[in-house]
């Protein structure tokens, strides 16, 4: 880095910052007013597993004004982050010309191509759900395909706009191009960036309890509800964010993560044992899709993630 073998930032310095990230990402959707949500304090005793329906005056966060609010919150929010990557990067080497501290700072930060086939291996690793978007006829251009439907309103409400674009463009900015620049920074081994950086990650999505409590009733129940979901949700997304770091790492750019989560986003979680309940007799073919997609993953992984000239992987 810069040819200096003393890193420019401790270990704990880049800890501190990548929580000062998350708190600041995190953050942006409390401190505008307009993005925070809003609950009845009473009570409401309801079957275990079923949320209560919303109530006048409330604010969820799926109401249009307060998605609208949130991508403001978070878009601020992300060049924030940004900003701050540029300073810390600036203080530690104040020799360097702005034009070129600019562009060193960009090819941290990932804004830059990356190996084509990096953007592959989460569609491939997908294979069993797009097999039974195919066999279902739902795929682009199929029967029951519908432009409008389809394409539309779900990537162009707003809604679609938080879960396809601004969230997914914005937490990889964030939580992979800034936290694992400062990471780097500080000379941290890629064990310690794949493994430990996404927690921060994770701990990011802990303030979903406060939602999912208030929608199920604000009772013990919904209390165990929400401790049970968010504790899946920290687990996930942390095993997400280790996969979209390696990504990140090996390609040097943030096109290979930001494709990740938002393919992800389109195609949730997978779910075969329900597929194939739906499709009995294809029992086999979807069984083998599934199979080949978690083994050309496996597979394909390395050799398709990395990209040529990586600041972050470079060969020897």
């Amino acid at each position: 880095m810069y040819g200096n073998t003393k890193p420019f930032l401790s270990i704990t310095s880049a800890h501190l910052l990548s929580g000062l990230f998350a708190f600041i990402y995190v953050g942006s959707i409390y401190a505008f007013k307009n993005a925070r949500l809003r609950f009845s304090k009473r009570k409401v005793n309801l079957p275990e597993g079923q949320a209560r329906l919303k109530l006048q005056n409330e604010r969820w966060r799926d109401d249009p004004d307060v998605i609208k609010a949130r991508l403001l919150a978070v878009t601020s929010a992300t060049l924030i982050c940004c900003l701050i990557v540029f300073v810390v990067m600036k203080n530690s080497n104040r020799d360097d010309e702005f034009h070129n501290l600019t562009t060193d700072a960009w090819l941290h930060l990932g804004f830059t191509w990356s190996n084509a086939l990096a953007l592959l291996i989460t569609p491939l690793l997908f294979s069993g759900p797009l097999y039974v978007q195919f066999l279902e006829k739902t795929l682009p251009f199929q029967k029951d395909w519908n432009f409008e439907d389809d394409v539309l309103f779900r990537f162009f409400s707003i809604v679609g706009l938080r879960n396809y674009f601004v969230a997914p463009i914005t937490e990889e900015i964030v939580f992979r191009a800034c936290v694992l620049t400062v990471y780097h920074l500080a000379d941290a081994s890629r064990t310690k960036m794949i493994f430990l950086s996404p927690l921060v990650f994770g701990a990011a999505h802990i303030h979903h309890a406060f939602e999912t409590y208030h929608r199920y009733g604000r009772t013990a129940t919904a209390a165990k509800r929400a401790l049970i979901s968010t504790t899946i949700q920290f687990t996930y997304t942390s095993i997400f964010g280790f996969y979209c770091c390696y990504l990140f790492l090996r390609s040097g750019s943030l096109l290979p993560p930001i494709a990740a989560h938002m393919f992800c986003n389109i195609m949730g979680i997978p779910q075969p044992n329900y597929e194939i309940s739906l499709m009995p007799h294809r029992k086999l073919s979807i069984s083998a899709a599934y199979l080949f997609g978690i083994i050309g993953f496996v597979f394909m992984l390395k050799p398709w993630s990395y990209t040529d000239g990586s600041l972050y992987w470079q060969r020897n």
